[in-house]
Order: structure tokens, then C-alpha cells, then sequence
């Protein structure tokens, strides 16, 4: 049934996308800046919506059959995220960032787009996750029962996103303190050199 299809794009779907990553760590930290947050939100599930429809559609045999261009990514991807985990830690060594609503500095909403772009993008396991697998598996079902299949799985990224950008205003007094900001910054060099390295071994 269409109703069964939807339930069940929506729990793979948020099985695939909630998890500890680049990107959600990011999202996480401009929601607690309260910098350029609906930007993000938007640009991060649009994507999600963008590459689920062409795993539906059939472009994850296509990514499958050309494994060259899954490993061009896997290198760029590698690189960026060991400079963004060497910048976090910077931060979280010299301290000084507290970070709340009123002292946050500014970040262009250019820069912090491309920032969001790259660790969404320059990611192969964001092409293996949503488009091979979720891909795969709706791609077995016939119409409609495909077509909510991924509308549930949109859904899951669009819930997602929207609670990790605007729900972090809720840990304000947690991060009102500057110590707080630092443990974050750690724990984000550190997801994001693991991520890296787990690029560079598969």
C-alpha cells in the first residue's frame, strides 16, 4: 500500500541521514550561531530531495558502473575534511570563541553556502547512503508505491534538518559557557577526521 511505501522511505531515510557526520555537525554549530540557519536547512534537504529522486529514478547503477568518479570525491572529500578538523581544533586550543546569538562574528551567507555544499557534497558515503541504497531499495517498488516511498524519505530529511538547525537554539544555556565551545570543536575535528580517514580506507 502507498501508506506502507511512505512509512517506509520515512524510517530508512532518517535511519541514513540521522547520524553523526560533517554535514550534521555543521548544522548543529550554525544552529547554535543562529547564522544564516534557514539557508542551510534548505540547502541540506533540498539536496537530500535532489539526490533520493535520482537513486529512485536509477542513477545509483549508474554511480555503481563508474566507481572511477566515486573515488575522484572520495579524495577531495578526504582533504577537506582533514583542513576543516585541523580548523576546529584550532578553535577549540585557543578558546575565546563564545559563541552565543549576541558576540557570534559574522560568516557570509557565500561562504557559509559553499562551506554546507562541500560537506554535503565531497562525501561518497552521501552517494553510496541516499542514492545507491535508498536508490535500491525504492527503486524495487512500482508506481506509486516508489514515488512515496521517496516523498517519505524527503520528509525524513526535511523533519531532520529543520529540529538540528532550529532546535539547537535550545542548548543556549549549555553553551553559554566558553568550555562548551571548545568540547564542541573538538568533537567536530574529531568526527571529521574519522570520516576522513574512513574515506581514504574504503
Amino acid at each position: 500500500m502507498p501508506f506502507n511505501a511512505f512509512l517506509s522511505g520515512l524510517g530508512l531515510g532518517a535511519g541514513f541521514i540521522i547520524a553523526i557526520g560533517a554535514q550534521n555537525a555543521y548544522v548543529l554549530k550554525q544552529g547554535l550561531r543562529r547564522q544564516h540557519v534557514l539557508l542551510i536547512v534548505v540547502f541540506c534537504a533540498l539536496c537530500d530531495m535532489v539526490l533520493i529522486a535520482a537513486g529512485i529514478a536509477g542513477m545509483g547503477t549508474v554511480i555503481q558502473a563508474h566507481p572511477v568518479l566515486l573515488n575522484v570525491v572520495r579524495y577531495f572529500g578526504a582533504a577537506f575534511l582533514c583542513a576543516y578538523a585541523l580548523r576546529a581544533w584550532r578553535s577549540a586550543w585557543q578558546g575565546g570563541s563564545h559563541l552565543d546569538a549576541a558576540n557570534a562574528p559574522p560568516q557570509s551567507a557565500g561562504k557559509t553556502l559553499a562551506t554546507v555544499a562541500a560537506l554535503s557534497l565531497l562525501n561518497p558515503h552521501v552517494y553510496l547512503d541516499t542514492v545507491v541504497l535508498l536508490g535500491a531499495i525504492g527503486g524495487r517498488l512500482a508506481w506509486p508505491a516508489r514515488a512515496w516511498f521517496g516523498a517519505g524519505a524527503m520528509l525524513a530529511s526535511i523533519l531532520w534538518f529543520s529540529m538540528l538547525g532550529f532546535g539547537a537554539r535550545m542548548l543556549d544555556r549549555l553553551f553559554a559557557r566558553d568550555i562548551a565551545w571548545r568540547i564542541l570543536d573538538g568533537i567536530i575535528g574529531a568526527v571529521m577526521l574519522a570520516i576522513a580517514l574512513s574515506l581514504l580506507r574504503a
